[in-house]
């Protein structure tokens, strides 16, 4: 009678598809997910004066080469983002947030206008921004101060609104 019984087969296939399922969901970050980020930063440039980015951030050479891109030697992830003095112009889409082994953020001295994404406060290694010497017209995100190992903070010469977040004062390194 056993033979018979439905719940039989359908249990352990409910079980093995949960199983896969979990595993899909918790697939980790890699070096692709870093590439997406990227390019995503790439697709947001509106303006590009000397095509940096355009003819060096191509899918035909690894990121790790790309310019203004370091990459880890332990884990071959993204460590610093520095594509400050490239002219550039854009905004910072909310891909970026998952440039999880990033360190640095270097944006200085272009462009950049519009809002910082909250993915960013998903950064937790960061220990280093520059975004001084652009155009954002904004207040200083709250979140800055959930970024624990952050030591330096560079936002002057933009056109900052408000206060600064009690947050801040949490950040114990900055």
């Amino acid at each position: 009678m056993a033979k018979n019984n439905p719940l039989i087969v359908i249990i352990p296939a409910f079980l093995v598809l949960s199983l896969m399922l979990s595993f899909a969901k918790a697939a980790p970050k890699n070096i692709t997910t870093d590439q997406h980020a990227l390019l995503a930063l790439k697709d947001h440039i509106k303006y590009d004066p000397t095509n940096l980015l355009a003819k060096n951030w191509t899918t035909s050479s690894s990121i790790c080469t790309w310019i203004g891109v370091t990459c880890g030697v332990r884990h071959h992830r993204v460590t610093v983002l520095n594509i400050s003095y490239f002219g550039l112009a854009g905004t910072i889409p909310p891909q970026l947030g998952n440039l999880s082994f990033l360190q640095v953020l270097a944006i200085g001295n272009n462009s950049f206008f519009g809002s910082l994404p909250d993915e960013l406060a998903q950064l937790r290694r960061l220990k280093r921004i520059n975004f001084m010497f652009n155009s954002f017209h904004i207040e200083i995100p709250s979140w800055f101060g959930t970024l624990s190992k952050l030591q330096y903070l560079f936002l002057n010469n933009n056109n900052l609104v408000g206060t600064i977040p009690l947050s801040l004062g949490n950040l114990s390194s900055l």
